[in-house]
């Protein structure tokens, strides 16, 4: 049976709607790989700073004196990064774990080819023989994390500048007697003079987070109590806000001797101490 014309007609007609389809949906997808050259991982908690002003104001944080030495953690989209690699007299490294951001920043920004590292913080070595500060808008869902690894790198950090959700940032600054003080408040204050600088509003970011974020300066007090042994003390700090609503004498007494829990430091809570007090406690009891 013969075809008409007006039937094939139609399906030419279509066929080429579908082709222009197609086509309009390759060329949207092309400019919108032009404008947006990088994607956000909700996987890496990647909200990045865009607010020029902010990240002018949070690099502006460290005094930048000739032979210092700065690694930048989680450097993103380069917000701070092109900042950072304009200043003379200063020696930059950054550590990156998305190696999607990694090539992108080294294709941007000439300067700052071989100087970062791809691979995870949280296992990387120390990315200096000496001494050395830190800076970097710190990923949500690993900031604490990367608090515990400045402290274990704390013997070469010097000084950290970091932005924390504001909720987490408050918890590390807080002093005894808050509610919101625990371990990394008092583990981070026995090695780092800790002050909350300010507030960074959702807007400065892409995408805007659902909360207020919030930048502390760590400040290195060179191990001024001489503990010997960290992990021996984080297991005592732990151990103690482990049943934060009792005494000490409650929490810690499959932890020390007898004796110790003859104390009379043993009648109060875990956020009642002072850093000074676990001090006392590791350097008596353990």
């Amino acid at each position: 049976m013969p075809i008409s014309k007006p039937y094939i007609s139609s399906i030419i007609f279509f066929a080429n709607c579908h082709t222009i389809k197609l086509l309009n949906g390759a060329i949207a997808y092309f400019y919108s790989r032009m404008s947006k050259p990088y994607t956000l991982k909700k996987s890496l908690g990647q909200h990045f700073l865009h607010d020029e002003n902010m990240c002018k104001k949070i690099v502006a944080q460290i005094d930048y004196t000739t032979g210092k030495k700065i690694l930048e953690i989680g450097p993103g989209g380069g917000a701070i990064s092109k900042y950072l690699i304009d200043i003379d007299g200063i020696e930059y490294k950054a550590i990156e774990i998305d190696e999607e951001k990694y090539h992108y920043l080294e294709s941007l920004y000439p300067a700052i080819k071989g100087k970062i590292i791809l691979q995870d913080v949280l296992q990387a070595s120390l990315p200096y023989d000496t001494n050395f500060s830190v800076i970097g808008n710190f990923p949500y869902n690993i900031s604490s994390p990367i608090m515990f690894k400045m402290l274990e790198w704390e013997s070469q950090v010097d000084e950290v500048i970091g932005m924390f959700q504001k909720e987490v940032a408050e918890r590390i600054a807080a002093g005894p007697g808050s509610k919101v003080y625990g371990i990394l408040s008092v583990l981070t204050q026995t090695y780092f003079d800790v002050t909350y600088l300010f507030d960074v509003p959702p807007s400065c970011f892409n995408p805007p987070p659902k909360v207020m974020s919030g930048v502390l300066r760590f400040v290195t007090k060179n191990n001024p109590h001489q503990i010997d042994q960290f992990k021996k003390f984080k297991m005592l700090v732990k151990a103690a806000f482990g049943q934060r609503r009792k005494t000490l004498r409650n929490a810690l007494r499959s932890f020390v001797s007898p004796v110790a829990l003859t104390d009379p430091l043993m009648d109060k809570r875990a956020e009642q101490l002072s850093v000074a007090d676990f001090v006392y406690l590791y350097k008596t009891f353990l």
